[in-house]
């Protein structure tokens, strides 16, 4: 557990941030933005949460403390040292991928089938959990991003694109099962 007893620390006033292996570098660093984005798509999440039920409910809970993981993940540079840290080191999991992959399959099966681009929106839940794919996404981007130049976990990546996955399927299912999905209609604008 973690506990805070100040909020602030002003070791940040000089434009630099700890990563978990207590290594400094720029706030706007490459490894920063993508955790930083992967938080924004948790705030994302808990935006959705507010109108979730039930099951939902509760796999957005479960994700939510997955994207935590995925944050400390992303803030730990060098996996070779895993093994010396102090403490545990938190890594996405190849098991965590695979219950998202299950959760999208069921999900997909009950689904009507999609023969459209479809727009985000519909009920206050599916809209939030599309503007937490968008977040998703651009986190994925700015991970693979990442992955060019330094050691990214390969489950931390494969996790945040089937999470984008998994809310789009999210998305429709909040949407009476696709059927209320508002469908992209082609130069209608024009």
């Amino acid at each position: 557990m973690v506990v805070l007893s100040k909020l602030y620390t002003r070791t940040g006033d000089d434009g630099t941030t700890a990563l978990s292996d207590g290594s400094r570098v720029k706030k706007h660093a490459s490894r920063v933005a993508a955790y930083g984005t992967v938080d924004e798509a948790n705030a994302a999440l808990g935006l959705a949460s507010l109108s979730a039920e039930g099951d939902v409910a509760d796999a957005i809970a479960r994700i939510q403390n997955d994207l935590f993981d995925l944050g400390a993940d992303l803030s730990r540079p060098n996996p070779e040292a895993d093994a010396e840290a102090p403490h545990p080191v938190l890594r996405i999991t190849e098991a965590q991928v695979t219950r998202l992959e299950a959760e999208i399959d069921a999900m997909t099966d009950e689904l009507e089938p999609l023969r459209s681009f479809i727009l985000p929106g519909g009920t206050p839940l599916a809209a939030h959990l599309h503007l937490a794919r968008t977040v998703t996404r651009r986190a994925e981007r700015l991970a693979m991003e990442l992955a060019e130049d330094e050691a990214v976990n390969d489950a931390a990546l494969r996790y945040l694109n089937r999470l984008s996955d998994w809310l789009f399927a999210a998305s429709r299912m909040a949407n009476d099962g696709g059927r209320a999905d508002i469908l992209w209609v082609p130069g209608k604008g024009q």
